[in-house]
């Protein structure tokens, strides 16, 4: 087939704004390893891609590549190329309701969209919705209280007291990844980690959750006609901080050997088959307490975790995505070949050579990115092993080797 892939970061959605490097490096990634696993299927693929990029020679295998110079020009491309293309694949965050918009645009089009239906992406986007459909179904979650924007601090604190007991995570219904997350353990920082989600929400609710100790972790399922098949689980590496700071995904593991791995897939399976929309690619989020785990998200989109997942996976993930969508067949298997564990790095901005010298290295996904509106550059590296502790350790030389060259090359 002939398949659009749109990733919002790199393809042209901050066009006109600046792009942060580190959720350039998770977005360019996703892109990459997409776009590649489509071509080795024997797909022709088009993408978008945000005019600083595109001028930078990339390490991408698309047949053809439309620069894009405006943030409100993705949407007229997805509409207008669509013509001469059978399918599009959208990644985009469900903050704002992007996702959701972007693939509700696809649909309209009549070409086959790859994504979940956009109607249950918008209703699991919502963290309040999917939070009660979960708690519904019996499914595992933390405590979790529901507020209002417009509620007082002392509406808040009252609210607290009568239900929850610190330590807490404050975080948006609408959130992506760790944005807009707070952790706290009393309540004097309140007033400030409102104020955060609020600079990244425009939904009208909030979220305060009991504080689970553990492992984060993702399941990765394929989903098709209100079925789904775990196909992996994955170690989440989460830096969770106060209102002052950021709250961020440094990167993951996968395959993730854990004792709470079968049941992960059950929850996990079972969880998405209450959304009879969702179709494709979803992801799963839990924390992983020592005998207990605790649902704490559900992604209606390609995650992170499917760079890992592609490099491992004994079949084409992104072939099993196009074959859930189109024919309803989930018959992939999870066995993987191997560990990897894959990482965000800050660098220092880099010069071109820098960035052209990285860029040849096999471990690295995504180079850091030479763009002069950034003090700093962000690379996305993922290294293999036979075990996890050589997976590891591979990519600890990995990102000294990658650090070596940014310097060197100041």
């Amino acid at each position: 087939m002939r398949i659009i892939v749109y990733e919002h970061v790199s393809g042209g959605g901050y066009a006109d704004q600046p792009i942060s490097p580190d959720v350039l490096a998770e977005g360019f990634a996703m892109l990459r390893t997409m776009t590649s696993d489509f071509k080795a299927a024997g797909h022709e693929i088009t993408i978008l891609l945000d005019s600083r990029l595109s001028k930078l020679n990339l390490p991408i295998s698309a047949d053809c590549t439309v620069p894009i110079f405006y943030s409100e020009e993705p949407k007229k491309f997805l509409v207008s190329i669509a013509k001469i293309n059978d399918a599009v694949y959208v990644v985009a965050p469900e903050t704002g309701q992007t996702l959701h918009f972007l693939v509700a645009l696809v649909e309209q089009t009549g070409k086959v969209s790859l994504n979940c239906q956009s109607s249950t992406i918008q209703k699991v986007a919502d963290k309040t919705v999917l939070y009660d459909i979960l708690k519904r179904n019996g499914l595992p979650t933390p405590k979790t209280l529901v507020l209002n924007m417009n509620d007082t601090l002392g509406e808040v604190k009252r609210s607290i007291k009568n239900k929850l007991t610190y330590p807490l995570i404050f975080k948006p219904a609408d959130g992506v990844s760790c944005g807009g997350l707070s952790l706290l353990k009393e309540d004097g920082l309140l007033e400030n980690a409102i104020e955060k989600i609020k600079a990244t929400s425009t939904n009208e609710h909030f979220m305060i959750q009991e504080f689970i100790e553990g492992e984060a972790a993702s399941v990765s399922l394929l989903c098709a006609k209100g079925n789904a098949v775990a196909i992996s689980l994955n170690h989440q590496t989460v830096k969770v901080g106060g209102p002052a700071e950021v709250s961020s995904y440094e990167g993951g593991a996968v395959p993730f050997d854990h004792p709470l791995k079968q049941k992960a897939f059950v929850v996990a399976k079972k969880a998405a088959e209450c959304f009879a929309g969702l179709r494709g690619y979803v992801g799963v989020d839990f924390v992983l307490a020592k005998n207990k785990l605790f649902m704490v998200d559900v992604n209606p989109r390609l995650t992170t975790s499917y760079v890992g997942l592609s490099r491992i996976a004994n079949f084409n993930v992104a072939q099993a995505i196009v074959d859930a969508v189109l024919k309803d067949k989930l018959s992939a298997k999870n066995e993987k070949n191997g560990y990897i564990c894959f990482s965000k790095l800050e660098t220092p901005a880099p010069s071109i050579s820098a960035f052209q010298d990285t860029e040849q290295l096999t471990e690295v996904v995504s180079p850091p990115f030479p763009l002069s509106e950034n003090q700093k550059g962000c690379a996305l590296i993922a290294s293999e092993g036979q075990s996890m502790d050589d997976a590891k350790k591979h990519l600890e030389e990995a990102k000294k080797r990658v650090l070596s060259i940014i310097i060197r090359g100041k």
